[in-house]
């Protein structure tokens, strides 16, 4: 599997994302620059990666203005014929803003940036896992037929716990609705999460719990 990592201006994860998909999980990564759209080296078997950041500088609603991108035109046409894509912090939020991922990111229940060490779970892990996160705009939020969809579909990927990997509100540290901390679509081919898994790949950094995230979304 190939990865194409886009960078915006405003763009603070690229490189972090670069550096783990290629230097810890071995994998072969391109960079994709947002003004171009030439997604021809990749197949529907690879991996289009939107990393965190502040794309534009968030001075509309976060991942508003990233969202009419040259590049998000092909990433929305190679994610409607099936192509992988990922979306992770201002990548999750793009991904909503483009309608790829129902639902929308909004401040966080304290109104402040928040930066540190999360647990999360996904319904087929045994134990929860220790990722970071970094955002001001991570509320997720939809009506209950959307939620209660989600959950019917199976849609969701992760909800935030505390360590024992119990659904708990100190676990939840932005307020998001179930403690939904990443969703994928129907298809099963378009991932979102506002925990960041390439900040923990790496033993160097005292944890390699976001090695088991990309092997959850079958991204190894």
């Amino acid at each position: 599997m190939k990865f194409g990592v886009v960078v915006f201006p405003g763009s603070n994860c690229d490189r972090d994302m670069i550096d783990s998909l290629a230097k810890d999980l071995g994998k072969e990564v391109i960079a994709l620059w947002h003004k171009d759209e030439d997604l021809s080296m990749f197949t529907t078997d690879d991996c289009i990666v939107l990393p965190g950041g502040f794309s534009y500088g968030d001075y509309l609603r976060c991942g508003a203005i990233a969202r009419f991108s040259p590049m998000m035109k092909s990433v929305i046409d190679f994610a409607n014929r099936g192509g992988k894509v990922l979306g992770v912090c201002n990548g999750f939020q793009i991904l909503c803003e483009s309608g790829l991922l129902p639902g929308a990111l909004l401040l966080n229940a304290n109104r402040q940036f928040i930066c540190k060490n999360v647990f999360v779970k996904n319904n087929n892990s045994e134990t929860a896992l220790m990722i970071p996160i970094a955002h001001g705009e991570g509320r997720y939020y939809a009506d209950d037929n959307l939620l209660d969809e989600l959950e019917a579909n199976n849609q969701i990927l992760f909800r935030y716990t505390n360590e024992n990997g119990e659904l708990t509100e100190d676990g939840n540290p932005n307020g998001s609705l179930r403690n939904i901390a990443g969703i994928r679509n129907k298809a099963g081919n378009v991932f979102g999460m506002m925990p960041h898994p390439e900040r923990a790949t790496n033993e160097l950094l005292g944890n390699i719990d976001g090695i088991t995230v990309f092997n959850i979304l079958g991204l190894n």
